[in-house]
């Protein structure tokens, strides 16, 4: 026997856990179980021996549903009493309950047994039912039962003793057996009123032969032999049984039509504003009787992928071009939201959008990141009409650059001005050149200096040059980034080397000296970043350190481990001494230098004082100016990812557009396509095939939200209702008609992108 107990150092095993326990159990074989319950569910059923054996279980201290479901070869003894619903859906099994039990014992049960052993509750025998292919099921009840006992009861036997029940006014609780149209209840005792459609009638010699051949039966699973002689007198039971059809009383029911004639208010209730024409709709109906309308709400909803990209890319009409073959389109439309889609979405970006692919369901997600390289060597022409506006961006990183490229597209002029060298920010100082390959950066500077940007390098900006600029341009686009490594003021912390200081006089060439044994602060891709340059420029041993788990990508990690280095975590730092870093429980990291790697935050002393900030960072309006003509973008906000950056270069460059005409700009934000309404099983078919190219992924792209065109619904629709039509702008629309739309449902729900939706036609007026 496998004994289970649910209790171990005072913690309670949930009801899952247990009910997966045992159905593992009987998996492996186990056919005997005593289960020490502490009010856990559905004990029992439904389980089966895969060779035929029989399940027992004793169980104590059960919750509700004992024996739910449960299944023929299968016993259940309960010691002591159980809560409701014992034996709900009894469908074989044979349950008994050694003392009293809660409300609906026995409810619904189709086969098998249930023996209580004390009382029952409310509507204990309720819905009964007998199928014919089957034995009858059977609740037998040693004392009384409770109100609306065998409500609606259709089949079966119900025997109820009476034992300890005399001084009771009815053994079976107040309205018993109503609605009661099958099956039979014995009892024994005083019973209270019945509903007119049963009939009490005296027990015949089949009833009593029943009664003697199970009654041992349910004595011996109820613990209680010794009461055979008492409850055997059979001239003490009677039985219940409905009356047939034909005995009960009909009442007539009137015609809806003469009902209408004869009863209903004269020309309606609303005669006084509408008289009603008496037509009677259909089931199916048509036009303006439907109950729903479907409409076609293609690209109403953004895809996942789109939503939680922080540039807002719209990947799902890229994968939608390139099904349809537009190929140049659809590398063109990612230059719509950034220039940098081979620098930034194909080489450094986490990639927020294939974390949150609808693909992952299914396999992997659709491969995005490497899609964006495809676009690396797009071109495109200057706007012939120019704006005669000219605005200045200070800062030639990647927001300032994106917000730029957005300007120039719209014809506007503009300069960017960078404090270092060379454009690109940290793409450029930052970046470690085997991440990001630096011809392909190039390459995208190169396009967006030949869309007309002007690039101004070795320019920083003070507090004059900043009021001399404002007085130059019509307006400001404010992008100097995050370049001041924050450092927390532990004792030694003098010591500590900036991580972004370090990483730009690597990718500088400086080379700078490096001792043997290095730790990093940090270890997130950046720290990642710094342990590598460490190790090219000698280190012998990096050690990572970190307050939480390393959140640089796994390929990352890897490769520092490859290198030699170790990640440590979670590690809180005490002191920086001349022999390394000390954590807060004293251990000591030996170290000759400490790089630290925690995130930057922006230098804004060129700006005016009285502008609104949290901390170290720019809080700007909505549409995020800071001042009249002035907007910020980045990590002069707040820190994020590089594509964060570019989704604030675009935002404020739509901004700017629409402050120099005098408008608001116009929300470009979408609400994120619900998951009910896709249906990724049309798409299971591609399910561990082989990831072909990026470009060639369009496949098992979902197209959450964007029609892809499939035909689904135009096949499907039984009525013949939707048609495809060709646009004359190009492109295409499916639309329903009404006249021979019913208002099913079909196309909505076949829908694999989720671009039909139901509407009630009221909700259509």
């Amino acid at each position: 026997m496998l004994r289970v107990s649910t209790v171990h150092d005072h913690e309670r095993m949930s009801t899952q856990d247990l009910l997966l326990s045992i159905e593992a159990a009987v998996e492996r074989g186990e056919t005997d179980f005593y289960i020490e319950a502490s009010g856990q569910h559905d004990i029992g059923g439904p389980l089966w021996n895969r060779d035929g054996k029989k399940l027992t279980f004793r169980v104590s201290n059960p919750g509700q549903r004992v024996g739910s479901m449960c299944l023929p070869d299968t016993e259940i003894v309960v010691e002591g009493p159980a809560p409701a619903d014992v034996g709900w859906l009894n469908a074989g099994g044979r349950i008994a309950v050694r003392g009293d039990a809660g409300d609906t014992a026995g409810h619904c049960a189709a086969a098998g047994k249930v023996y209580i052993g004390g009382r029952a509750g409310t509507r204990s025998g309720s819905l009964m039912k007998h199928d014919p292919l089957y034995e009858p099921p059977e609740l037998w009840v040693l004392k009384s039962v409770g109100s609306f006992s065998f409500e609606f009861m259709g089949g079966g036997k119900a025997v109820v003793c009476g034992h300890e029940s005399e001084t009771l006014p009815s053994v079976l609780g107040e309205r018993p057996c109503v609605g009661m149209v099958g099956g039979v209840v014995y009892f024994r005792g005083p019973v209270g009123s019945l509903p007119p459609d049963v009939r009490v009638s005296p027990l015949d010699e089949d009833d009593m032969a029943w009664l003697d051949a199970g009654l041992d039966d349910f004595l011996q699973a109820v613990d209680r032999p010794g009461l055979r002689e008492e409850l055997s007198v059979w001239k003490h039971w009677k039985k219940i049984t409905p009356l047939p059809f034909e005995e009960r009383e009909h009442e007539e029911v009137p015609s809806l039509a003469r009902f209408r004639a004869t009863e209903w208010v004269k020309d309606g209730i609303f005669s006084d504003v509408c008289p009603d024409d008496f037509v009677v709709n259909g089931l199916v109906a048509r036009g303006d009787y439907r109950l729903r309308v479907p409409l076609w709400e293609n690209d109403r909803f953004a895809a996942p992928c789109e939503f939680h990209c922080p540039a807002s890319i719209p990947s799902q009409r890229r994968f939608n071009l390139l099904r349809e073959g537009k190929v140049d389109e659809a590398y063109r439309l990612v230059l719509d939201c950034t220039p940098f889609p081979g620098s930034v979405c194909g080489s450094v970006c986490p990639n927020p959008c294939m974390e949150n692919c609808t693909r992952n369901e299914l396999d992997s997600p659709v491969q995005i990141g490497k899609l964006g390289s495809c676009s690396a060597d797009i071109r495109l022409e200057k706007p012939a009409q120019r704006s005669g506006k000219h605005l200045g961006v200070i800062g030639g990183g990647v927001g300032g650059l994106t917000a730029a490229w957005q300007l120039a597209r719209m014809g506007h002029e503009v300069t960017v001005y960078e404090a270092d060298a060379h454009m690109g920010g940290k793409l450029e100082q930052v970046i470690p050149r085997e991440r990001l390959n630096h011809d392909l950066l190039l390459k995208e500077l190169k396009r967006i200096e030949d869309m007309g940007v002007h690039f101004v390098t070795n320019h920083p900006v003070d507090a004059e040059r900043f009021a001399e600029l404002r007085k130059k341009h019509d307006a400001l686009i404010v992008a100097t980034g995050g370049h001041v490594p924050r450092i927390f003021p532990w004792p030694g912390h003098e010591r500590i080397v900036g991580g972004i200081d370090f990483l730009k006089a690597v990718n500088r060439g400086q080379k700078p000296e490096v001792p043997e044994s290095v730790v990093v602060i940090g270890c997130g891709n950046a720290g990642m970043d710094a342990a590598a340059g460490a190790f090219a420029m000698g280190a012998r041993e990096v050690t990572c350190i970190d307050v939480q788990r390393p959140a640089a990508f796994a390929h990352e990690i890897a490769h520092i481990e490859n290198l030699g280095g170790k990640l440590l975590w979670p590690v809180q730092t005490r002191e920086i001494t001349d022999n390394g870093l000390i954590t807060q429980d004293g251990t000591l990291i030996p170290a000759e230098m400490v790089i630290i790697t925690i995130g930057e935050s922006p230098d804004l002393s060129y700006l005016p004082e009285g502008l609104e900030k949290f901390r170290d960072w720019l809080v700007p309006k909505a549409d995020l100016s800071v001042m009249d003509g002035v907007f910020a973008v980045g990590d002069v906000i707040k820190p994020g990812l590089l594509v964060h950056a570019i989704g604030t270069g675009r935002q404020a460059a739509l901004a700017a557009d629409a402050w120099l005409r005098g408008e608001s700009p116009v929300p470009t934000d979408r609400e994120q396509v619900p998951s009910r309404r896709l249906h990724t099983a049309y798409f299971a078919k591609c399910h561990g095939r082989e990831l072909p190219q990026p470009r060639e992924d369009f496949e098992r792209c979902v197209s959450c939200g964007t029609c892809r065109d499939c035909k689904m619904c135009l096949m499907s629709c039984p009525e013949k209702a939707i048609d495809r039509n060709e646009l004359a702008e190009g492109g295409f629309e499916y639309v329903s008609d009404p006249a021979r739309c019913i208002g099913c449902g079909i196309c909505a729900g076949v829908c694999p992108c989720g671009i039909w939706s139901m509407k009630a036609n009221w909700a259509m007026a």
